[in-house]
């Protein structure tokens, strides 16, 4: 139990307890999302993107399968009408699947077991341990879609799960963003093909690393060029989230 506590804990403390990050994203996402839009959080976690998109204006659907981070998530915005928390995950099909969690680094817990296989070699996930799991309800994009609305930006953090979270999308969003690891480079490539595979290389790409909330390239990216600049970076072992957007010109480089 005082692991589990201090687990989340140190979750909470490092999503929102950093000085001048809220004011960051509010300035990096406005790019994003305005009044009014739908902003899909899928792996919300404890939340740390629902304060600066409400900022915006933006109406939050947190999707979160984990029980603590649950917890976190209906205390800090159980009370906001904008924001809808749901205690589910998001795959290729509805039904069930199994969680496997981390007590110690809950952001870690995912539903890939492939996943958790390729990052468990690396030494930065050497103390890391997937050490019990749990059953969770599984749906898809197009369901959320069909009960919220499209979303102007969506926001994909799912250890390794990206791609079966894409392959239940059957229409392009407008912008959406989801995690790069280094130890888990195809992981991102499987779901760079799924983003290719909605707008038939309609979308254009930029990579932000390590909750900079800045930019890596100047200019918004065709997918080919998207994977070399991701194959710099695998080597200095830097994580971050590739952007994708159908309106590349919505790009802020001067964030």
């Amino acid at each position: 139990m005082l692991t589990r506590a201090w687990g989340i804990a140190r979750s909470v403390a490092m999503y929102h307890g950093v000085p001048f990050r809220h004011r960051r994203m509010v300035r990096f996402y406005r790019q994003f999302l305005g009044p009014g839009d739908v902003g899909f959080d899928i792996g919300a976690h404890v939340g740390s993107r629902i304060p600066a998109w409400r900022r915006l204006g933006a109406r939050v659907i947190a999707v979160e399968p984990q029980p603590d981070c649950l917890r976190v998530l209906r205390l800090l915005y159980g009370r906001d009408a904008g924001v809808v928390v749901l205690p589910v995950a998001a795959g290729a099909a509805c039904g069930q699947a199994r969680l496997a969690l981390s007590t110690a680094t809950p952001t870690v817990s995912s539903l890939s077991r492939r996943w958790i296989q390729s990052v468990a070699t690396d030494p930065g996930f050497a103390r890391v341990r997937w050490d019990r799991s749990v059953e969770v309800d599984v749906v898809t994009l197009d369901d959320l879609i069909l009960r919220y609305g499209t979303p102007a930006f969506c926001k994909i953090d799912v250890e390794g799960f990206e791609a079966e979270v894409l392959a239940g999308l059957s229409q392009p969003l407008p912008a959406l963003s989801f995690e790069y690891l280094p130890p888990a480079h195809d992981a991102a490539l499987a779901a760079l093909a799924e983003m290719e595979r909605l707008r038939a290389g309609g979308y254009r790409y930029n990579y932000a690393p390590v909750e900079t909330m800045r930019f890596a390239s100047e200019r918004w990216l065709e997918a080919g060029e998207l994977t070399r600049l991701l194959e710099h970076f695998r080597p200095l072992g830097r994580s971050g989230d590739v952007y994708a957007s159908l309106h590349s010109g919505v790009c802020s480089l001067s964030n």
